[in-house]
């Protein structure tokens, strides 16, 4: 058995993963939502809202979520968080879990306009 503690101190962080676990996937949280617009080329993110709200931007389309919800978020969809209430708190689960240079190299940075905004 293994128990991990999220640190509401910090914005976002991680559980466990294939870096410290046999899992072939990565388990984080966040307090809120970060606003950095990117696309994962392999890596599946899902989302599960723990409490509060939080809208986030999907491609062109924005998706408000609220307690209880779940996205998904497909490699070469573009995605970040346009806002979250203070009282936000979420899950997320990468799929394939990814470390080192092959986390980093996946995970690419796009412009707003590439989401349709400003």
């Amino acid at each position: 058995m293994r128990v991990e503690k999220a640190n509401q101190s910090i914005a976002k962080g991680w559980y466990l993963g294939p870096w410290d676990s046999n899992l072939d996937i990565s388990i984080g949280f966040a307090n809120e939502g970060v606003n950095e617009p990117h696309l994962h080329k392999r890596m599946t993110e899902i989302y599960f809202m723990a409490c509060g709200t939080v809208e986030m931007r999907v491609d062109m389309q924005t998706v408000v979520l609220t307690e209880k919800d779940v996205i998904v978020v497909e490699p070469g969809e573009a995605h970040t968080f346009l806002s979250s209430s203070p009282d936000h708190f979420h899950f997320v689960i990468q799929v394939p879990g990814l470390i080192g240079e092959e986390a980093k190299a996946d995970k690419v940075l796009v412009t707003r306009s590439q989401l349709g905004l400003k």
